[in-house]
């Protein structure tokens, strides 16, 4: 069988997408990058935007419109959503055969006629594989979450936070070591991982990076504020841990983040923890997203969050703008902003973030990085340890981890990373 594989949204899906590759390819099947050659094609959706959903709808479409015989397979956060609806528009979609929640291997296996799909007993977290399609591994430790964001339809989508096991997890980095350079920590709230099973994060990466030799560890997303001891000096140490923190901000004003039910910290305390991390660790990586036009949002609330980014070490920021999604509580929030405003202040956000992303690659010009040559053929790309996109010479293949010069490079956002002497 002929299967085409898209995926939507985060590194949790691009894991569960992984797990979903390694099935198929070791039933015999092929997998191919147009639905048009396709006998079956899985979409693998994301829920996150009311933007994701229109995405994936719209690619379902125009599969089917490319290809009439097609027979469609939506898994993911919006699949588990649609399951929930009375009108079930996923499930309409033209050529869609089967709506599957979340990251059920099995249930995807059923649907296309395969056997041998798992996963780890009692967790309904899909198994990984020995190795992955793209140059940076991914890992997902945990799955759900126990946090009820206001603006957040994960917790109805994914279901509570459930770790997986100490052992389960070193085995299949100590595979994935063996042929990727760097290991990314991911979940879908990465930072609970242990609370269920009386252990924590930073006690699994102390584990993991005693147990599996050489290779470079990078946690995704994770709040600023549950970066403990163990974590803060695994990060201090520098050589096993990526020196860079994509830590949620979504709001810089203490009254917006009431409101968003992010109760666990304030602009305070988020500051304090992302500057003695900053201060600490050598050129660091600090990325944030941040939510432009919540309900509610004054442009006194608003001037809040530009002054708090503004005065942080960020060297990058992923901007939203607020986007009504039914399921969450804040669909019912009152004083529901106009789009224009929205925009406008997403627009504010986002050249902020980008002139803190400029100086920071400034900062960079002439200094040494870690790079792992992400992508291959002409205009090949890489990352350095702290998260910046580097181009890489020609004469480095893909997956290779190199110390490299960092330099000026001829596109603004790009630095060239050339082989240190």
């Amino acid at each position: 069988m002929k299967v085409h594989l898209r995926t939507f949204g985060c590194r949790a899906n691009h894991y569960d997408s992984e797990a979903m590759r390694a099935m198929l390819v070791a039933g015999g099947h092929q997998l191919v990058d147009s639905p048009t050659d396709a006998d079956a094609a899985v979409f693998n959706s994301c829920a996150v935007t009311s933007a994701a959903e229109a995405e994936l709808r719209k690619s379902v479409r125009a599969a089917a419109r490319r290809n009439p015989g097609l027979r469609s397979i939506v898994t993911g956060c919006a699949a588990a959503l649609d399951a929930r609806r009375a009108d079930s528009p996923i499930a309409a979609l033209p050529g869609v055969s089967d709506v599957i929640a979340g990251a059920d291997l099995p249930a995807v296996a059923a649907a296309l006629g395969l056997v041998g799909a798992g996963a780890d007993a009692g967790t309904g977290i899909t198994t990984g594989t020995s190795w992955q399609s793209t140059a940076r591994a991914v890992l997902r430790v945990q799955e759900g979450c126990d946090e009820h964001c206001t603006f957040c339809v994960t917790t109805v989508a994914r279901g509570a936070n459930r770790s997986r096991p100490v052992e389960s997890l070193v085995a299949e980095a100590m595979v994935l070591a063996g042929h990727h350079e760097e290991i990314v920590i991911t979940g879908i709230h990465v930072g609970s991982y242990g609370l269920d099973v009386g252990t924590s994060l930073g006690a699994l990466m102390e584990t993991l990076i005693a147990r599996v030799p050489r290779v470079r560890f990078r946690l995704s997303s994770i709040e600023a504020t549950e970066v403990d001891e163990r974590l803060f000096d695994l990060f201090v140490a520098g050589d096993r841990l990526a020196p860079h923190l994509h830590a949620p901000l979504q709001s810089g004003c203490a009254r917006v983040l009431r409101r968003m039910g992010r109760h666990w910290y304030t602009p305070a305390t988020y500051a304090r923890a992302v500057e003695r991390l900053a201060a600490a660790v050598p050129h660091f990586g600090l990325g944030a997203d941040v939510i432009a036009g919540f309900p509610g949002e004054t442009d006194a609330e608003h001037g809040e969050t530009m002054a708090l980014v503004r005065s942080l070490p960020f060297t990058y920021l992923h901007v939203f703008p607020f986007s009504t999604r039914p399921e969450a509580p804040a669909a019912a929030l009152p004083q529901h902003l106009g789009g224009a405003v929205i925009s406008a202040r997403a627009a504010e956000l986002r050249a902020l973030g980008e002139a803190k992303a400029a100086a920071h690659r400034r900062r960079r010009i002439a200094t040494l990085a870690d790079v792992i040559a992400a992508t291959g053929g002409p205009g090949r790309e890489g990352v350095t340890e702290d998260y910046l996109t580097v181009a890489v010479p020609d004469s480095v293949p893909r997956g290779t981890r190199y110390r490299a010069q960092l330099q000026e490079g001829q596109h603004p956002l790009i630095l060239r990373a050339e082989i240190a002497p």
